[in-house]
C-alpha cells in the first residue's frame, strides 16, 4: 500500500516554516515528552542497526550550570534559558550492541572491534543522522530547537562522559521557541540545480 504525503501544514512545521530559536518561552518539556521523543528518534535507520547516538537531557538548573563553561560565549545564554538542552554523543563501544541490534548477523560485531577508523566513521556519521531524526522528533512532536555547534567538546565529553567510552557531537535546545525574539530573515537555499542532479 502506498503511504500518503504529509500535508503542506505537517511539511511546514517539519522544515519550511521551521527555525532554529535562540529564545524561549518558560514553558516546561515533560520527562514523557522527552521520553516519546527519544523512542521516535531511534526507528530512524542507522549503519547497521548500530543505533550508537548517547543522550542526556539537561533539565534542571544544576546540570545545565555544569554544560555552561564548556559553551561559547555567543551561545551560553541562549543555551541556559532553554528548558532543556540535550547533548547528542556517540558510543564508541556501539558494537558490543550489536549482539541485540544487529541479532540476524553474529559476525557484525568482527566488522568494528579494533579497527578504530570503522569504530570513528560510522559511530559520527550514524550519530549525526539520529541527531537529525531528534530534531525532526522534536519538531513533530510541537517543540522547537536550538541545534548548535559552538562548545568545547573536550570538556563536555570530561564533565558528561568521563569515562572516555562517549564523545559529543552537538548539542540541541529544546523548549517552546519564543516567536516575538528577532529573527534574523531565513538564510538562502540553494536551488536544485546548484546541489543535486538526477541521473
Amino acid at each position: 500500500m502506498s503511504k500518503t504525503p504529509l500535508s503542506d501544514e505537517a511539511l511546514a512545521q517539519l522544515f519550511t516554516e521551521a527555525r532554529t530559536y535562540n529564545a524561549w518561552l518558560p514553558l516546561d518539556v515533560s520527562d514523557e515528552t522527552l521520553i516519546r521523543l527519544a523512542d521516535l528518534m531511534k526507528m530512524g535507520p542507522t549503519a547497521a542497526n548500530s543505533c550508537p547516538a548517547r543522550l542526556i537531557f539537561l533539565k534542571s538548573e544544576a546540570a545545565k550550570q555544569r554544560l555552561a563553561p564548556h559553551l561559547s560565549d555567543a551561545n551560553r545564554a541562549k543555551t541556559m534559558t532553554a528548558p532543556v538542552v540535550v547533548i547528542i554523543g556517540y558510543d564508541l563501544e556501539f558494537y558490543e550492541k550489536l549482539g541485540i541490534l544487529f541479532p540476524h548477523n553474529p559476525d557484525a560485531r568482527s566488522w568494528f572491534a579494533g579497527n578504530d577508523s570503522a569504530i570513528q566513521a560510522t559511530a559520527f556519521r550514524s550519530s549525526s543522522l539520529q541527531g537529525g531524526y531528534l530534531i525532526l522528533a522534536a519538531r513533530a512532536l510541537g517543540l522547537d530547537c536550538g541545534p548548535m555547534s559552538g562548545f568545547d567538546n573536550a570538556g563536555v565529553d570530561s564533565t558528561f562522559f568521563p569515562d572516555g567510552k562517549i564523545k559529543s557531537n552537538f548539542i540541541c535546545a529544546l523548549g517552546h521557541g519564543d516567536k516575538t525574539h528577532h529573527f534574523h530573515p531565513r538564510g538562502p537555499r540553494l536551488p536544485f540545480a546548484d546541489f543535486a542532479k538526477i541521473l
